[in-house]
């Protein structure tokens, strides 16, 4: 196993080192754009690939960047649909960060003729 493919294989976002204080009590907005997801199809086992953009109005916590790499980077092997992909990460940072406002948006690349776009907001739910 390389090194990198063991980072990913061992990181645990649940470690409380991912996340940093957020030392600012101004409102602000942190955008994120992730343009290598990968998942493999439950079904099929064909790889999945999505841009997710993520954007977030942190209260107390921030995630640390290569800890947030790690963690999409981990989804390369799980066998997960496009949906389920998007609400947990989407489940997993808004537990952890806890911030005043979350928004993720999943775009699919085409497979099949068939592209997906999953957005789900914390203003609405």
């Amino acid at each position: 196993m390389r090194y990198g493919e063991k980072e990913i294989d061992q990181f645990d976002i649940n470690l409380t080192e991912n996340f940093w204080e957020n030392k600012h009590r101004k409102n602000y907005n942190i955008k994120i754009t992730l343009p290598e997801f990968m998942c493999r199809c439950p079904r099929s086992g064909y790889p999945d690939f999505a841009t997710i953009y993520l954007s977030y109005k942190p209260d107390k916590l921030v995630i640390e960047l290569k800890a947030l790499k790690l963690y999409i980077n981990s989804f390369a092997q799980n066998y997960i649909s496009h949906e389920d992909a998007t609400n947990l990460i989407f489940d997993t940072l808004y537990s952890k960060l806890a911030p005043k406002h979350l928004n993720i948006k999943a775009v699919f690349n085409p497979r099949g003729n068939v592209s997906t776009t999953i957005i789900i907001d914390s203003d609405e739910n």
